[in-house]
């Protein structure tokens, strides 16, 4: 990979790494919201909702705004905007400037999306090398951006921490304002046809009616039922991993007995290990991307996800009776964290199988905007299911929204005769 090449993918990884620390820094946070602002779980289900749902939203916009203006701007923008959000929740006084900001958060961060995959895919000759690290990038940012968060917080009060997190964003930004965005080879070779092979990576005139006809085509049925399936992959793992470092404190503090920090540090009353058990589910997660991959080359997509939401449904059902024995919720919890991610190539193998090459951007954008804004609902929906009934209901919805994704891609199979 050359050099220029190597810049462009650490710069994507880096800003990817950070749109996903942000995103599942907030769970964390709202541990501490809970108490700070004396609400409930279902208002604040819904304020984090809001956030989730623009973050899922604008990925369609956005991908429309790469078009028209590049990749490297909207990245730019991104983080921008990011880091500001953060500045805000810290400065944050009620709970209204506080879903101000993370809705900020999720504007801004939606567009990461198609911009990153936009950059790599038209910049970089060895694609599938860059987006193996692109990845790579947002599992670090998954795992370690709340691994980040709980540290901090035991030494920093949230609103310090807040800000303190935008600063990673705004380091990037700094440092991606000096990667040169050179033509890759698409437009090498239209420049060498007589083209106009331009420094960003702008695709020509976007209207609406473009919009509409490449949304034509991609309106078939089994393209319908893929589009279903993620939108019940999003809500799964948007209320699953919302509410679980809370749910995670409640089950803990009665099977583990440990003393890690003495009672009289000044870190003890800050100190969950909850948090810390939550981003150990989020590290096996890296194991489920990685599982995901290895299934998509070797066997059908379809299969492969079937498998896995059948999985999810069996687990989310085994969660709470295994909260019995420490040994017991240890195994199923880290098996939730790697099915919960396996899944997620699988989904992205089945949209590319189920769209045309031409309309890939653009169904993407339909992808994250079914993960991400639908299935930002998912927040809403545990945050209800706890506040009104408990942790017990929860999981069975759970079970539910999974056993629906699977019933899905059982008839995508019949349909397509895959």
């Amino acid at each position: 990979m050359e050099r220029t090449d190597r810049r462009v993918v650490l710069f994507t990884a880096a800003a990817h790494g950070l749109v996903h620390t942000y995103e599942l820094s907030i769970p964390i946070l709202m541990t501490v919201w809970l108490a700070e602002f004396s609400t409930t779980a279902a208002t604040l289900g819904v304020i984090v909702t809001i956030g989730y749902g623009l973050f899922g939203v604008g990925a369609l916009p956005g991908g429309v705004l790469v078009d028209r203006y590049g990749s490297k701007p909207l990245i730019l923008a991104c983080l921008g905007g990011m880091a500001g959000s953060f500045v805000l929740v810290g400065l944050s006084g009620s709970i209204l400037w506080l879903a101000l900001a993370i809705a900020v958060w999720g504007i801004t961060a939606s567009v990461y999306h198609p911009a990153g995959l936009a950059l790599l895919s038209t910049r970089v000759d060895r694609t599938g090398i860059a987006l193996g690290y692109h990845g790579i990038g947002g599992n670090l940012g998954i795992a370690l951006g709340p691994l980040a968060t709980a540290l901090l917080l035991l030494w920093f009060d949230w609103r310090v921490v807040s800000i303190v997190l935008a600063i990673p964003a705004l380091v990037v930004l700094v440092l991606g304002l000096f990667v040169d965005i050179a033509p890759g080879k698409t437009e090498t070779a239209t420049a060498a046809d007589g083209g106009d092979a331009g420094s960003n990576d702008t695709k020509g005139h976007v209207s609406l009616g473009t919009v509409l006809e490449d949304t034509r085509r991609l309106a078939t049925v089994a393209f319908g039922l893929v589009i279903v399936i993620v939108m019940m992959s999003g809500l799964y793992y948007r209320a699953f991993l919302t509410f679980l470092p809370d749910l995670l404190s409640d089950v803990l503090a009665g099977l583990v007995d440990v003393d890690l920090i003495d009672p009289d540090s000044p870190y003890a009353a800050e100190f969950d290990l909850a948090r810390y058990f939550y981003v150990g589910i989020l590290i096996f997660g890296v194991v489920g991307q990685y599982l995901g991959g290895q299934l998509a080359d070797r066997i059908a997509v379809e299969r492969a996800l079937v498998g896995v939401l059948s999985t999810l449904a069996v687990l989310a059902l085994l969660f709470v009776p295994a909260s019995g024995s420490t040994a017991s919720f240890l195994v199923v919890s880290l098996l939730l964290g790697v099915a919960l991610f396996t899944i997620q190539p699988l989904q992205q193998a089945a949209v590319a199988k189920y769209s045309s090459p031409g309309t890939r951007g653009l169904s993407f954008g339909y992808t994250f905007l079914a993960i991400f804004g639908i299935g930002a609902l998912g927040a809403s929906l545990a945050g209800f299911v706890l506040t009104y009934a408990g942790p017990s209901e929860l999981f069975v919805v759970l079970g539910t929204i999974a056993a629906i994704g699977a019933t899905v891609t059982f008839l995508l199979r019949r349909t397509t005769g895959s």
